[in-house]
This record gives C-alpha cells, structure tokens and sequence, in this order.
C-alpha cells in the first residue's frame, strides 16, 4: 500500500520504519527536520507537508502529541482532509481527549473515508520491535481493513467500540499503568527500608498477589528487570511528561462522566510535582525519586 505517516518522533519513525520493512511505500512528514532525516534513513519517503504526504495515499497513519495537533493537522488548510482524492482509510495512533476523536471521525465519515483511534501501548521499545497493542474504537469493517497495518507495527489489536473507544480504553488502561508505578515505588522504597533487598522482594512479589505487568516490565530499580529504563538512567521508555498528560485525559474523562477516581487523581498529583520538579524527560518509572525523596505525612 501507499501510506501517509505524519509525526515521525520518538513512536512515528519506528512505527513508519516497521511500515516500510513489511514492503509498504511510506511518504513520510514531521515539522522536526531531524526527525525526517532519521526516517528517511530507515526507507520513508520525505514529503513537504502533511497534504503532500498524503497525495495519492491509500492509507494514514498520524501519531501527534495531543489532541489539538491531531485536529490541526487533518481539519487545516493545508491538512489531511483537504489532501485526500480519494477514500482513504484513517488511523490516529496519537493519545488524544474522546471528543476531538469523535469529531475527527464524524467529519471523517462526511468526507467518505473511514477513521479509526487507535491509541497504543508498549512505548519506545514496542514501537522498535513491532511489539505494540493498538486499541481501537470505529466500524469493524475500517477495523478489518486496518489488519495488514496494525500486524506490521504491532502483535496485538482490539476492537474496543464505536468512535473514541479507543481513546476511552487508553485512559483507563494508563491510569491503572501510573496508579501501579507509583504503588511499586512505595512498595520498593518501604522495603528497602526496612531492610528487604529489592532482589529478594521482586522475588516474593513477582510470583505473588502484589504481581503487575509494570512489576514484571518497568521495575523501578536497577538490575533486576532487563526491560526497566532503570537500567539506563531512567532515560524513556515512556517519558513521565507523557504519563502527566495521559493522567489529565483520564481526569478529563473522569469528570464528563462524573466517575470518581480519587488514586488516578493522586497519580496525576503526584505525576504533576514530578514533571514541574524537572523529571518530564525521564522514564516514568523514575517516579521513584518523587517517593523516596519525600518525607512520610506527620
């Protein structure tokens, strides 16, 4: 297929790399001129702007950092939308709000193309190694038509609804993932402390109930999980300024359906002092130094 692929940062340029190693012609843009010379190194095709890189596309993938970029970038002058010739099948992979979702996809519809968001999990790492899970909201049948796509950068994808489901799935499923890393962080801290080698205490807790995928993945500690971005200086991964803004969906969403989610709310509290303290650039595993630096409530 001849695919579009606009925002080629950190999760874009692998994602399109992976497109193009599975023998698809990928035109390729993003405003960071570094950001295209390392794409075009991996086989994308550099185009001049978003509408250029969609010219004649069968398909576009977009993965943007929030929810105005993504609107920005398909309903501009110069955007998607006003590019396409022909029907098109449309995957937003950025992590965006439900509304501007689904409202990209009912202008989507007007226009006759099919659109999917199609938020990810498995970070960087997941992005290198095609090992990403897309979760999906739209029509099955756009979702059918996506399967050559997602296989190639991803092992898994789900279904998850209508317009936006997607989107809603993302902000539960990364509220748990802060929830858990900050409750591993607590954890690891007070042992240590009182005298548990973390080697012994993964050890007991990773074949017990205190078990996580984070636990498993994204131990906060060096040495012992080879996954960690503990092992590397907390270098992302999954940035904790990425986590912040994922936190702040998911209270958004909290709060048009009047769910009361008070530990997400502490997550993005404390996520919030970590990021203005200088840590948005870090894995958000290195949440850690938030909790071992503070002292314990009087």
């Amino acid at each position: 297929m001849r695919i579009a692929f606009v925002g080629l940062g950190n999760m874009g340029e692998p994602m399109a790399a992976n497109l193009v190693s599975a023998g698809h012609e990928v035109h390729g843009y993003d405003v960071a001129v570094a950001a295209m010379e390392r794409a075009v190194a991996r086989g994308v095709k550099a185009a001049p702007s978003p509408a250029g890189a969609c010219s004649e596309a069968q398909a576009v993938v977009t993965m943007l950092p929030a929810g105005q970029d993504v609107e920005d970038v398909y309903m501009g002058s110069d955007g998607i939308f006003a590019a396409l010739s022909r029907e098109t099948l449309l995957i937003d992979a950025s992590t965006i709000d439900v509304a501007t979702a689904r409202r990209l996809a009912a202008q989507a519809e007007e226009s006759a193309h099919a659109m999917l968001d199609a938020p990810v999990s498995g970070g960087v790492i997941g992005a290198e190694n095609a090992t990403l899970t897309f979760m999906v909201g739209g029509s099955s049948q756009a979702f059918e038509s996506a399967q050559p796509l997602f296989e190639a950068m991803g092992q898994k994808s789900v279904l998850a609804g209508g317009p936006g489901a997607g989107q809603a799935a993302k902000a539960c499923n990364n509220m748990l993932l802060g929830i858990s890393m900050i409750g591993l962080s607590e954890a690891f801290t007070l042992g240590e402390r009182l005298g548990i080698k973390p080697e012994t205490l993964f050890a007991i807790t990773s074949a017990a109930s205190g078990c996580s995928w984070a636990m498993l993945h994204h131990l906060p500690i060096p040495g012992i999980v080879e996954t960690s971005a503990a092992n590397r200086e907390f270098r992302p991964g999954f940035a904790a300024a990425m986590m912040l803004k994922d936190l702040s969906l998911a209270q958004e969403a909290a709060t048009g359906t009047g769910t009361a989610t008070p530990l997400g709310a502490l997550a993005q509290a404390l996520y919030e002092e970590f990021v203005a303290g200088g840590g948005g650039e870090l894995d958000y595993a290195a949440v850690i130094r938030l909790i071992q630096e503070r002292a314990p409530p009087a």
